[in-house]
Order: C-alpha cells, then structure tokens, then sequence
C-alpha cells in the first residue's frame, strides 16, 4: 500500500519585470534572504517560506499580470513588522494595518510588479 502524499510547502511563482528591483523589495522590506539569484529565475526565504521569481517572457505577460496577482503571507509578530514596512509608505503603495471582519490584522503593499501583497496575523481576542 503506497504511503499518502503530503503537502508539504506552497510556493507562489511570480513573474516580474526587473528581477533586480524584486529582490531588493522582498529583501530589504519584507525581510526574506536571496537563496538563488539570476537574472531569470530566482528565489527569496524566510522562516522556512518562499517565494520563487521568474523573468517575465514579454511586456505583454507583465501587462496581463500587473494589478492581477495577489499573495497572502500569514506572520507571528505583524506590528513589529509593521514598525518596519511603514517607513517605505514614501516608496510603495501601502494600505495601514486595520483589522479584518473575518479576524485576521493586516496591512497591504504593492511590490515592484504591481502584486498585492496582502501581510496578516490572526486578531488577538
């Protein structure tokens, strides 16, 4: 009898149109570390979750993409992360940590190649 198949991580993949200027977003403002890094193809880390980037194939792609992608990382620590991210509300379109109806805290921000990045933590009771 085979063994059942375990999910054991998710991914996103994500086109982009300057890989450069990605990795210094996700890195310098959402504190993930650069563990591969080409100019088409790389990955950033933290806590053990990535996000895995791929040089867009035209404009075109990045036409249909921008304003179309979302991700939603879930944190332990959101206001501290918080103090961190709203000192780039001068570089990046950034919605202020608020709470949701269905419970969770978040704040929002764009990243580079018009992706939501949706930042959230279960609301403490």
């Amino acid at each position: 009898m085979n063994a059942p198949t375990i999910a054991k991580k998710i991914s996103p993949m994500l086109a982009v149109a300057n890989m450069e200027e990605t990795i210094v977003f996700y890195k310098s403002v959402l504190g993930f570390t650069p563990t591969r890094n080409s100019q088409e193809y790389s990955i950033v880390e933290r806590d053990g979750q990535t996000i895995h980037f791929m040089k867009a194939a035209s404009e075109q792609v990045m036409t249909c993409v921008r304003g179309h992608t979302e991700i939603y990382i879930e944190v332990c620590g959101i206001r501290s992360m918080w103090e961190h991210v709203k000192t780039f509300k001068d570089r990046y379109k950034i919605r202020d940590l608020f709470e949701r109806e269905y419970g969770m805290t978040e704040f929002h921000i764009e990243d580079p190649n018009e992706c939501l990045v949706f930042v959230g933590e279960p609301t403490s009771k």
